[in-house]
């Protein structure tokens, strides 16, 4: 069980950018800054596409609307990343079996990427990238400190990731009930208007 901390944080942060958990992962292992890192994870060929795949979902994600073309594309890639990566993580530790570790972080990933998708379409309801960027800048160095954070204190990391994910999945369904009450009203107003021109042209009728 020692590796459970390690395996949901790593799925929440694959959720959010899958990319950027394997490069992370592998440095830290090719480095010797940690032992939990698999080899396969370490492999040079691993990094340089982890590394290439990070930078375009960089330019991608902050680009509106793009970035919800991403994330769409995304929706089984993240949580497969983390799925694999749990299960080599139980598998190097041999603490947890493969199976159990690939569905705590396969899991963990389906739903923060559910947070982050829901949460950049809501953003690109706004008219400026301005949001775009400062949110997908936000996420990537939250991804780079959380999962650093991991490789020393695991336990602690995970509590925070619950957190991020708990507080994630409440705002985006605050958002979208927002979202849909305006789209409701925004309906409403055009029927109105509708209504009231059919109104004044029956009532004014054909000049005599």
């Amino acid at each position: 069980m020692s590796v459970l901390p390690l395996v949901f944080t790593s799925g929440w942060a694959s959720g959010i950018n899958a990319y950027a958990v394997v490069l992370l992962l592998g440095v830290f292992g090719a480095t010797g800054l940690t032992d939990e890192v698999p080899a396969s994870l370490q492999r040079t060929d691993v990094l340089v596409v982890a590394a290439v795949l990070f930078l375009c979902e960089a330019v991608a994600d902050k680009i509106p609307y793009v970035d919800s073309v991403w994330d769409a594309v995304h929706t089984v890639i993240r949580p497969v990343a983390g799925a694999v990566v749990g299960a080599l993580l139980a598998g190097q530790s041999g603490s947890l079996s493969d199976l159990a570790a690939a569905a705590v972080g396969g899991s963990t990933a389906l739903a923060s990427h559910f947070v982050k998708a829901g949460t950049r379409m809501a953003v690109n309801t706004s008219p400026e990238p301005v949001s775009n960027i400062v949110l997908s800048t936000a996420e990537d160095l939250g991804v780079a400190g959380i999962v650093t954070f991991a490789m020393f204190n695991p336990q602690a990391a995970a509590v925070i990731a619950a957190v991020l994910l708990l507080a994630g999945l409440a705002v985006v369904v605050y958002l979208w009930t927002r979202i849909r009450r305006f789209l409701r009203r925004r309906a409403q107003r055009r029927e109105e208007r509708r209504l009231a021109a059919e109104t004044s042209a029956r009532t004014t009728g054909p000049p005599g």
